[in-house]
């Protein structure tokens, strides 16, 4: 084994990315499974799962293959040179990182003054930046500004997991809010209009909570009426991906709070003053949560999902930190290039001012493998704002997602040593 690859804490095989080379073959990269005993591959279905189709090793505790699959399988058990306990110190350094997870680039980082690390990370955060944008204006081309604002806030919404379907069901905003009735939706009707248009919708009502009870059935009595209308574009339950999704990010619960905004019908002008507006870089991610943050549900506010225990105490559909994520990826992006397009270089740069300026959002499993792979999991002051946590998030876009483990052919670590010897007192 060239490299354990890395571990993923989403749903899939225990490590992602592993390197290996079995004799007499060349170097291959593949994800590596691991059980208890061989019988696990077929017990825990893993050979009818197409999440496992690049699993290249099958890792168990003890026994053989028989009973197992067809991979190459490895038992541990007779090959450890020393009790678990010790194994476990001897691949830890001092900083309780791994030193198998840092990538070519870490010691050429580690070794940069602060402030041109900050530079690297803000140049990088630039170019994310403007790729974001970039994705607004192709978009806005064909559906105008306020179109593509409304897809970037519902993909915003969806996270990397369900992505795709919120940009899917806010494509259809035009054709959910109009109606025979000429009447402009409710918030309730809109989250009937969703959910149902989501596939989300509980189809066997006996098992929801009984708080959730009269909710549902109200839902589905809306739904029925309309569903006739939306049936071309319902969505198949089997898209949404939930695996590692925290409660209260639930695309249920998500829906119902963008159904409030397209109920109030004002927030692209709501954004549009904020956007105007004054606002010291200290209260910018509370002024947008006011915006964004909808009126208290009478359901929502006390649940996480359909099938949830109502809460004992009302929590809002939307938290500050969340806030981070809608303004990094969509708001911002999408002014940012609406003035690029209109040549207004004021309105430009207060995009990029409040963009540098927003604080950080909450860590992720990205991050977390991008500062210790990069970073050897210091350095953690350079990332004391969103912007350059996405500086972070584009390096490893444009450089690590082309590599392997092993960082076989990336240029990201000469391009770091060659900065330093632009920077250094001998090199100008």
């Amino acid at each position: 084994m060239l490299h354990p690859g890395f571990s993923n804490q989403e749903a899939g095989p225990d490590f992602r990315g592993a390197v290996l080379q079995f004799a007499g073959e060349l170097a291959r990269t593949g994800d590596v499974e691991i059980d208890l005993h061989p019988a696990g591959w077929r017990g825990h279905g893993h050979d009818r799962n197409p999440a496992y189709r690049n699993v290249v090793l099958h890792v168990v505790w003890d026994g053989d293959s028989t009973g197992g699959c067809s991979l190459p399988t490895l038992a541990l058990r007779s090959h450890l040179d020393a009790p678990l306990s010790e194994l476990s110190l001897r691949f830890r350094d001092d900083s309780g990182a791994s030193p198998l997870l840092a990538g070519q680039c870490s010691a050429p980082l580690r070794d940069l003054p602060e402030n041109i690390l900050r530079e690297v990370l803000h140049q990088a955060a630039l170019i994310r930046l403007q790729r974001k944008a970039s994705e607004f204006a192709a978009r806005a081309r064909q559906v105008g500004w306020e179109q593509s604002l409304w897809e970037g806030l519902f993909a915003a919404l969806g996270y990397k997991q369900n992505v795709w379907p919120m940009r899917r069901l806010a494509e259809l905003v035009p054709r959910l809010l109009a109606h025979e009735s000429k009447k402009r939706p409710t918030a309730f009707d809109l989250q009937a209009r969703l959910l149902g248009v989501s596939g989300l919708l509980p189809v066997d009502l006996t098992r929801a909570q009984a708080s959730t009870d009269n909710y549902l059935r109200r839902v589905w009595d809306q739904w029925w009426r309309e569903r006739e209308e939306f049936a071309e574009f319902i969505l198949p339950p089997e898209i949404w991906r939930f695996h590692g999704l925290r409660p209260a990010n639930h695309p249920q619960r998500r829906l119902a709070l963008a159904a409030h905004w397209l109920a109030a019908g004002d927030l692209p002008d709501k954004l549009e003053r904020w956007f105007t507006a004054k606002i010291p870089d200290n209260k910018l991610e509370g002024s947008l949560l006011e915006i964004l943050l909808a009126e208290r549900d009478d359901f929502w506010s006390r649940h996480w999902t359909f099938r949830s225990a109502r809460m004992p105490k009302p929590q809002p559909l939307l938290g500050a930190r969340r806030v981070t994520d809608l303004a990094v990826n969509a708001v911002l992006p999408g002014f940012w290039m609406r003035a690029v397009v209109g040549k207004n270089k004021a309105p430009q740069q207060i995009a990029e001012h409040r963009y540098f300026a927003w604080p950080k959002a909450e860590d992720n499993a990205v991050l977390r493998l991008a500062r210790q792979r990069l970073l050897g999991g210091a350095a953690a002051r350079s990332l004391r704002t969103a912007a350059m946590q996405q500086g972070l998030l584009q390096i490893v876009r444009d450089f690590c997602e082309h590599s392997n483990a092993l960082c076989e052919n990336c240029r990201f670590p000469e391009l770091v040593r060659s900065l330093r010897a632009e920077r250094s007192p001998a090199g100008r």
